[in-house]
C-alpha cells in the first residue's frame, strides 16, 4: 500500500521489452530483492539493483493498462516504496493499481501553482467527485473540478518542483488510479450487487 506521496524522482536508464533499469537514491536505501516500487503509480517488483539503480520487470498486462509502455530512456518517473505500517498517511490509500490512463488536456499557471485538466473516460470518471482524491502517476491529488469527461486539480509549486508533474506538457499520458473507497461504496450500493465478493477482493489485490 502506498500514499501518493512521491518520495523521489527517478531517471529510466533502459527500457526494454518487459524490463525497465531506473536510476534512483532514495528509494533504493534499505532496498532488498522482491522489495515493492511504485513507478509512475504502478507497483512493480525490484528484480535487481546496485547503489544507483534498479531494476523491474513490467507484465504485458501492465504495459497495456499503464504509461509504461511507451516510456524511453531519459524519461523521469515518479517513485514510492511502501509505506510502513503506522506510518504518516499524507496523502491518502493507494493500492498501485492503475486503472487506466489519460491525457493531459490543458495546463494552466495560476499564480506559484497551476491548474491541470486531465482526460478521462467514463470508467474512471464514475468514481471522481470533487474534493476527492485521485492518483495521476502516483500522486495523491485532489480533484477540483469534474465534468463528464475530465476532471482538474490544482498543483502546488512544491508538487511541481519534485514529481515529473513539472515537466509534463499537454498531450502526455499519465497514469489514473482511482480512490478504492469509492470502488467499495459502489459494490455495496448497486442494484442487484452482491456486496464484497472473493472475486472482488482477489480483483484489487486483497
Amino acid at each position: 500500500m502506498f500514499t501518493g506521496i512521491v518520495q523521489e524522482v527517478g531517471r529510466v536508464i533502459s527500457a526494454q521489452s518487459g524490463s525497465l533499469v531506473i536510476a534512483a537514491d532514495k528509494v533504493l536505501k534499505g532496498i532488498e530483492l522482491g522489495a515493492s516500487i511504485a513507478v509512475n503509480g504502478a507497483c512493480l517488483t525490484v528484480t535487481r539493483f546496485n547503489s544507483s539503480s534498479f531494476s523491474v520487470d513490467v507484465m504485458p498486462e501492465t504495459l497495456k493498462r499503464t504509461n509504461l509502455g511507451i516510456i524511453s530512456a531519459g524519461d523521469v518517473v515518479n517513485l514510492e516504496r511502501p509505506m510502513a505500517l503506522g506510518g504518516e498517511l499524507g496523502g491518502h490509500l493507494v493500492q498501485g493499481h492503475v486503472d487506466g490512463t489519460s491525457r493531459i488536456a490543458a495546463i494552466t499557471p495560476a499564480g506559484d501553482s497551476m491548474v491541470m485538466t486531465f482526460e478521462a473516460p467514463p470508467e474512471i470518471m464514475r468514481y471522481a467527485v470533487e474534493k476527492g482524491f485521485i492518483s495521476v502517476d502516483g500522486i495523491s491529488l485532489t480533484i477540483a473540478e469534474r465534468g463528464t469527461s475530465y476532471f482538474r486539480v490544482s498543483v502546488v509549486d512544491y508538487t511541481r518542483k519534485y514529481t515529473n508533474l513539472g515537466v509534463r506538457k499537454v498531450g502526455d499520458v499519465v497514469n489514473l488510479e482511482v480512490d478504492i473507497i469509492a470502488k467499495y461504496v459502489e459494490q455495496f450500493t448497486q442494484a442487484g450487487g452482491k456486496g464484497i465478493t472473493a472475486e472482488f477482493l482477489k480483483e484489487h489485490g486483497f
